[in-house]
């Protein structure tokens, strides 16, 4: 009497799946995650301002550095007046904190969601295949970050334009009351922004790659297993079972 063959238990190394859009993907979905929150987290950059009285010859270079998460309103900056007058502490502008952080914090999250995933695929898919909840909740936690990098790349894409109009020269001298008087007052060099548009940019992708493996996950689940087996003609199910 023949024996049925026994199902592996424990951890069973198998990349077979990274060749499958299951595993391929996940393994972007880990990449991109962290390159989203790599080049938003961790970002500063400066102002350099130059102001000059029109009675004096001296020119104030004053360096403002500013950065992640973007408390702007954290930020003093001593500025001179002209004459004998004191110097004056003036903050930047408002929090903006909530949408890089909100990015940044999903970013982790995706990085470790994938991390877990892809060791689930790698080294545990006889589990998968046979539980029917875990591909139920790969489906669902999948559908639900597509639908939060939808939300944190617009809220971020909208924060950085926030921030970049917070910072500019209009702005950021508004504040100072020596350049609304008879004053010369000059914004140098501005840090640039491509890192920070690239992590916007990289945000979106992120919604594509994660809202399109919705339907390779969704494949996994016995929903569409079921669907299947009642589309397919009767004969042939026969035939399987056989």
């Amino acid at each position: 009497m023949e024996q049925a063959p026994q199902q592996p238990s424990g951890f069973t190394p198998n990349l077979k799946i990274l060749k499958e859009p299951l595993g391929f993907i996940k393994v972007l979905e880990w990449i991109f995650a962290i390159f989203a929150f790599g080049t938003c987290g961790g970002y500063s950059g400066n102002i350099e301002a130059t102001i000059k009285c029109n009675d004096e010859k001296n020119v104030t270079t004053l360096s403002i550095p500013f950065g992640y998460p973007f408390r702007l309103n954290r930020i003093f900056v001593e500025v001179p007046s002209c004459g004998n007058q004191s110097s004056e502490k003036v903050i930047l502008s408002n929090d903006y904190s909530a949408y890089p952080e909100f990015f940044v914090t999903l970013g982790a999250f995706a990085f470790l969601y994938c991390m877990g995933a892809l060791i689930v695929y790698l080294g545990y898919r006889h589990v998968y295949l046979e539980n029917k909840k875990l591909p139920i909740l790969d489906f669902i936690f999948t559908f639900l970050f597509a639908f939060f990098w939808l939300v944190a790349s617009s809220a971020w894409g909208k924060g950085l334009t926030d921030i970049k109009n917070a910072v500019s020269t209009e702005n950021v001298f508004k504040n100072f009351s020596i350049c609304l008087k008879a004053s010369v007052c000059r914004i140098g060099e501005l840090t640039a922004w491509g890192r920070l548009n690239v992590s916007v940019i990289f945000g979106f992708l992120n919604l594509i790659i994660w809202g399109g493996n919705c339907w390779f996950v969704f494949k996994e689940t016995h929903w569409h297993k079921k669907g299947e087996d009642q589309n397919r003609d009767p004969g042939e199910a026969e035939t399987d079972r056989k």
